[in-house]
């Protein structure tokens, strides 16, 4: 299974991009994006290329989505005691 995360670009640089997702830095190739990329677009990154760029209320809905889940991840397990 394939996992495309949304990032937010923090500068461009020809065909590179800095993005962050969730505080962690990448660098993104945007070769196959084929369309132009700027500071604070939201970009959805797979294997390290930019493969769309997304509307930005879909990708913090996405992202809270993630918050969500791992929220979830790290819950006991129901009906365990608590620490």
């Amino acid at each position: 299974m394939c996992l495309a995360v949304p990032t937010k670009v923090l500068s461009v640089d020809g065909n590179l991009a800095t993005v962050d997702v969730q505080g962690v830095r990448a660098r993104v190739r945007l070769d196959a994006l084929g369309e132009e990329v700027r500071i604070g677009d939201y970009l959805l990154v797979h294997a390290g290329f930019a493969i769309r760029r997304l509307d930005p209320k879909d990708a913090q809905e996405t992202l809270a989505l993630f918050d969500e889940l791992f929220a979830w991840e790290d819950a006991p397990p129901s009906g365990s005691p608590s620490p």
